[in-house]
């Protein structure tokens, strides 16, 4: 199977150690990987701020580069969110506006064939012991997009479990939003700053040395959150730890 992996602007700018994992799992499991160098922001920022005319080339742009794929991947569920659930919507109000249905053409293909990483794993490749080994104790944080968006469900604890050596525990409160939301945070620093310490004490409450999450975004609030009020916990994201084995772990 040849996919294309949609790396994300948060991952390329400041984590590409997930965009590495990605494919380092991905190709273990026996699938070939391409990286297409054309690939830009999806426009989440703009549609969400309220700049969905600016988001629209953006759209396009995706389409173009991603079009001749069998299936993208995503290490990032809000990312996958905004091409599976508001791509299809922006090019209906395109529509709805008089401006012809060219972009929800454009896009229509692509939005199926786009997938998180976990769902991808699961529901195409139809695993979820993917051959890894991380001796650590783990919590999971199912953020936003992907519990609410994209119905993640228990996907990621799926494959969690079966890692060899992981002990997984429990989140309290897992479902509750850890209050990064991308520009609310910027907007409501308070709130954002309250939300984000609320859930770095339930996660610290279940004695884990890591907090897992399927997204870097959310993450990055989270570990900054853990540094400030020096927990001792680290945030990984879970590619990394599906992709850490005996013969080469993470470090």
């Amino acid at each position: 199977m040849r996919v294309a992996l949609f790396l994300t602007c948060v991952n390329d700018t400041l984590y590409p150690d997930t965009g590495r994992a990605v494919v380092r799992l991905l190709t273990r499991l026996g699938v070939d990987v391409d990286f297409p160098v054309g690939q830009t922001c999806c426009g989440q920022a703009h549609y969400n701020t309220g700049y969905r005319h600016e988001a629209e080339p953006l759209a396009r742009r995706f389409a173009e580069v991603f079009g001749g794929y069998e299936a993208v991947v995503t290490p990032s569920g809000s990312c996958g969110a905004m091409v599976r659930e508001l791509y299809p919507r922006m090019g209906e109000r395109a529509r709805a506006e008089g401006r012809g249905g060219a972009l929800a053409a454009a896009l229509a293909p692509v939005v199926p064939r786009t997938y998180e990483l976990t769902e991808f794993l699961v529901d195409v490749l139809g695993v979820t012991d993917v051959g890894a080994s991380y001796p650590h104790t783990v919590t999971y944080h199912p953020t936003c997009h992907g519990l609410r968006g994209l119905g993640l469900g228990d996907r990621p604890l799926r494959l969690l479990r079966a890692v060899k050596g992981l002990d997984l525990r429990e989140l309290p409160g897992a479902e509750e939003c850890c209050g990064f939301g991308g520009t609310f945070a910027l907007k409501n620093p308070d709130v954002s700053a309250a939300m984000g310490a609320d859930k770095v004490r339930s996660a610290e409450s279940t004695g884990a040395e890591v907090l897992c999450a399927a997204d870097n975004s959310c993450l990055m609030h989270l570990g900054g959150t853990m540094a400030r009020l020096r927990t001792g916990m680290r945030p990984v994201h879970i590619a990394e730890i599906l992709a850490s084995t005996e013969e080469d772990p993470l470090s």
